[in-house]
């Protein structure tokens, strides 16, 4: 059985956030939830509290055992750019691009192979 949890406008680049996901991937929760936590990365904190609910709906919603679920598939996904602009010289600006991402962590209790 499959379980989602999703953090949307996370405000982390996408290009940040992805190599961690990457490394994410087929592990199991525990070992995954061990990797987040001793990352220094912005991005790490955000995935590990989307991890840490992915697990909790499984416990609660689907009755599954935190021991036994693995990581299907981690995916950071470009949300909206808010646009903002930096004054400079002679009354002119610069265009900053604050970027964000949206995370989507799914878990499963099958074994890798299938």
């Amino acid at each position: 059985m499959e379980v989602h949890a999703t953090t949307k406008y996370a405000r982390v680049a996408p290009r940040k956030a992805v190599a961690l996901a990457r490394c994410l991937r087929n592990l199991p929760v525990g070992e995954a939830l061990r990797l987040v936590e001793f990352q220094k990365q912005k991005a790490a904190l955000l995935i590990g509290k989307t991890l840490k609910s992915a697990v909790a709906n499984a416990e609660n919603n689907a009755n599954l055992s935190a021991e036994t679920l693995r990581v299907k598939e981690a995916v950071i996904e470009a949300g909206p750019t808010m646009r903002r602009y930096w004054a400079r010289a002679r009354g002119m600006v610069s265009p900053i691009q604050r970027k964000t991402s949206h995370i989507r962590i799914t878990l499963t209790d099958e074994a890798p192979g299938r």
